[in-house]
């Protein structure tokens, strides 16, 4: 007796599953985001206090950056404030540092 088998179709989806397993990640990813927050000239004169209290006193900031739909928290000392390039940069540890432009500030508060 001859042994019936399916042959390649059996193993058809199997190789389909990690297209589908991608693409339910780039869903579950895509709902997560939000939308940038819009930040009156108010907002930003008590961000731009706060940077130069901070500056002045060097004390820790944590800056939380809105980066295409998703907020993160950077806290650090703001080493130099560059106007031309409109960018912040922070000294995150000992000799490491990071550049923040001003239009992904969402919020500024200061730690110390």
């Amino acid at each position: 007796m001859a042994i019936r088998d399916r042959g390649k179709q059996k193993w058809q989806f199997a190789f389909g599953m990690p297209e589908l397993i991608k693409a339910q990640r780039y869903l579950w990813i895509d709902e997560e985001r939000m939308k940038k927050p819009i930040i009156d000239e108010y907002e930003k004169e008590e961000f731009d206090q706060c940077i130069c209290y901070a500056m002045e006193y060097n004390l820790s900031v944590r800056i939380t950056i809105w980066t295409e739909g998703f907020t993160s928290d950077i806290t650090g000392h703001i080493h130099y404030l560059n106007p031309i390039l409109h960018q912040l940069h922070i000294e995150l540890q000992e000799g490491e540092f990071c550049r923040i432009d001003f239009n992904d500030v969402i919020q500024v508060s200061v730690v110390d």
